[in-house]
């Protein structure tokens, strides 16, 4: 089972319609990705991602632009699904024996609200997926170096998933996301140790400048 799986950067343009930038740029930056990854670009479906934790299964009859949403998932070839981000994680799950993908955005919210362990659990449920072949990629994101969260954040983080996942006011949203993912019985899990605010400057940052681009995460089966 072939699945591409791509995360682009800042060289790829902005990906998002909602930050400002021309629709013309957008739409080329949107179509250039297909001649650079070889995916099937007319078929791609994303999400107005709004920080909650609602999944949708998707099909070649649903919308293109899946609304107030923050996770897709497809056991069909050749539609491919985007996730967009400055800072919150793009997370790519799949299994490829059952053949199914899906593209989940974690941000702080839905990450509270375990959106990545409810979307691998919804693989499970709908598709006979076992947690033993799903597997998992966490791509670039602000890390616990740079994400700092008001005191009474971090007391509710340590309270609510652990300790270990608080420095100060710094919190560790990989590692809950990693937890959440492992408790359920998913242990193939890449992390980017890229970190969107201090690593450099190849990725679109919102806690750099609030006035920003969308890079993404995408995910396609291929026939």
């Amino acid at each position: 089972m072939a699945i591409l799986k791509v995360f682009t950067n800042k060289n790829d343009g902005n990906l998002a319609f909602h930050v400002g930038d021309e629709i013309s740029n957008v739409k080329s930056n949107r179509e250039n990705l297909k001649d650079k990854y070889s995916f099937s670009f007319e078929n791609l479906r994303y999400m107005n991602q709004v920080h909650k934790d609602t999944i949708k299964v998707v099909d070649k009859s649903s919308d293109f632009l899946i609304d107030d949403c923050d996770a897709l998932i497809t056991n069909e070839k050749s539609l491919p699904l985007m996730v967009m981000v400055a800072d919150c994680i793009p997370i790519l799950l799949y299994d490829e024996k059952v053949g199914v993908i899906a593209a989940v955005h974690a941000g702080r919210n839905s990450t509270f609200l375990n959106i990545a362990s409810k979307t691998a659990t919804k693989m499970i449920e709908n598709f006979n997926c076992e947690a033993k072949n799903i597997k998992a990629i966490l791509g670039p994101s602000i890390q616990k170096c740079c994400y700092e969260v008001s005191q009474e954040l971090a007391t509710i983080v340590e309270t609510s998933f652990g300790k270990q996942f608080v420095n100060n006011r710094n919190i560790d949203l990989q590692g809950i996301n990693k937890k959440q993912l492992n408790d359920i019985g998913i242990n193939d899990i890449k992390i980017s140790d890229y970190c969107t605010k201090c690593s450099g400057d190849d990725y679109f940052s919102y806690r750099k400048s609030n006035k920003t681009g969308r890079f993404a995460g995408l995910i396609e089966l291929k026939d």
